[in-house]
């Protein structure tokens, strides 16, 4: 993808010109359909107009056609969340181990991934994660103070001790 064209339309989308933003995607893509960037870019300011339905077939063809670690990480971040709200939380909670199992390190898509947990009814699974990150991430000092029992009782909530 030309790099003037991708700037130009992380510009418009910053600037609140998301519509803008699609008109120049959309157009670049009628001649480079298989561009994986252009569609990547597309499918997220489909997201960024909240038409997230319109937005799935374009992160599925940017994974597709590959994509650079960077790009493949938000763009599996951008599709996992987007089944999330769209309700086909399956697809989501696939997407989110593949990018989890590929990606091992990036807390987002553990945190995402929990939120389709809990949408998927298994809510202990989703705080044992949650909670997790919290206790492993969280700068705040007194959160920091209880970081061990935190992670003690990540996945202890039931038990009665």
């Amino acid at each position: 993808m030309k790099v003037s064209i991708l700037k130009k339309i992380i510009e418009l989308r910053k600037n609140g010109e998301k519509l803008k933003a699609l008109e120049i995607i959309k157009t670049y893509l009628k001649e480079n359909s298989n561009d994986s960037i252009a569609n990547y870019q597309c499918a997220w300011c489909y997201d960024a107009l909240e038409r997230e339905k319109e937005a799935i077939p374009y992160y599925l063809k940017a994974i597709e056609n590959g994509l650079s670690s960077e790009n493949l990480e938000g763009a599996y971040l951008g599709l996992g969340s987007t089944y999330r709200s769209v309700g086909e939380y399956k697809k989501s909670e696939e997407i989110f181990e593949r990018a989890m199992s590929e990606f091992p390190d990036n807390k987002d898509f553990e945190v995402f991934y929990s939120m389709t947990l809990y949408n998927l009814g298994d809510h202990k699974k989703s705080m044992e994660i949650l909670l997790r990150i919290i206790g492993e991430t969280s700068n705040d000092t007194k959160i920091k103070s209880y970081k061990d029992a935190i992670l003690f009782y990540s996945d202890k909530l039931d038990e009665i001790f």
